[in-house]
């Protein structure tokens, strides 16, 4: 898998996200991986969400939605686990 059309969804906005995801459009792949984790898996629903209803509808073809677990080990707090998103979106050619 290539790592172009990964998007990792942080602290910005949801806009500066779909306007990612354009950019992975624009350069003419047809699969968009929203990645995210914790507190930013709302964002990631908001940012396919957007993409959905407001710009490219009529150019989806099939969204896989795929959940997990990480484990992540800290200095301060130890390890523990955190939920993972992962959205693959498939468009028309």
């Amino acid at each position: 898998m290539s790592e172009e059309n990964v998007i990792f969804i942080g602290k910005k906005s949801a806009m500066s996200y779909v306007m990612a995801c354009f950019t992975v459009i624009q350069s003419g792949m047809d699969k968009i991986i929203i990645k995210s984790r914790g507190r930013s898996i709302s964002k990631a629903v908001d940012v396919l969400e957007i993409l959905k209803n407001r710009f490219i509808k009529d150019k989806i073809k099939n969204v896989k939605i795929t959940t997990g677990t990480d484990t992540i080990d800290s200095s301060d707090r130890g390890s523990f686990n955190v939920s993972t998103l992962e959205i693959e979106v498939s468009l028309k050619k």
